[in-house]
């Protein structure tokens, strides 16, 4: 939904009149290889604000989002139960991010009212799961919020209330942190355009990041041909296990 609303809002913005302000955004680079070591990077977002007649910056903001691919997530809730923890809740949060990082040249608080700033899914407070396994209304609250938690304490989820930084009164870029923990997949990098609460322009740019050389070779090895690559992993740990103990029998 999220995405029809962004689609609609770039189909919008293609039919207003060449005069209103418009965005022209892009990434330091569309693909990320994760190879052997693979320690994380920073990817760099720019773009600039064109058409900009008014000299009148005050409602002016710029927000950036960075998407990873949905995912599943089991949460686990424990409880003490004669003396053991135990876990006494599951449920099954469906359609949640593996990965999301916004920025904003103010706090989200100043650019726009939340359920504008929902309506767009902008801000840790609106990362929400697709669905969910509790049909009780509120219950999936607390999991939710527990991701998030577990997740910003993974560097995977990220706020950054004044991570836009303006070159010029036009020009921006925003640097992103991408750990090596992320998960291979389609990103999207989106960019608002607000003026006086409103969004008036955003850009969306795919990314990609996945495995490289023989990480890539081993991954798609074990999705292609899974039987395959479990006999081949099972033959050679016998044959390692098979050469140490020649090499110890040899030695002692």
């Amino acid at each position: 939904m999220r995405a029809l609303r962004l689609l609609a809002l770039l189909a919008l913005a293609s039919t207003a009149p060449a005069s209103a302000e418009d965005l022209v955004s892009g990434l330091s680079q569309d693909q990320i290889e994760i190879t052997s070591n693979y320690t994380g990077t920073d990817l760099v977002v720019f773009g600039a604000i064109e058409n900009a007649t008014s000299q009148d910056f005050s409602g002016r903001d710029v927000v950036v989002v960075v998407r990873g691919p949905n995912t599943g997530i089991t949460v686990r809730k424990k409880a003490h139960v004669a003396g053991v923890w135990i876990n006494s809740n599951r449920i099954v949060l469906n359609g949640m991010p593996s990965y999301y990082y916004v920025a904003s040249s103010r706090p989200l608080s100043s650019v726009a009212p939340l359920d504008t700033l929902a309506r767009y899914g902008i801000g840790l407070k609106a990362v929400e799961p697709q669905t969910e396994s509790t049909p009780i209304q509120g219950k999936a609250e607390p999991y939710v919020e527990a991701v998030r938690r577990q997740k910003a304490r993974d560097r995977l989820y990220g706020e950054a209330p004044n991570g836009v930084e303006f070159l010029s009164p036009t020009l921006f870029r925003v640097r992103v942190p991408v750990p090596a923990t992320v998960q291979p997949g389609q990103y999207r990098a989106e960019v608002y355009l607000f003026r006086d609460s409103t969004v008036v322009s955003a850009q969306s740019t795919p990314l990609f990041i996945g495995q490289a050389g023989l990480e890539r070779r081993l991954f798609d090895s074990a999705h292609k041909s899974p039987l395959t690559y479990g006999l081949a992993t099972v033959f050679m740990a016998l044959l390692l296990g098979w050469l140490s103990s020649f090499l110890v029998r040899r030695t002692a």
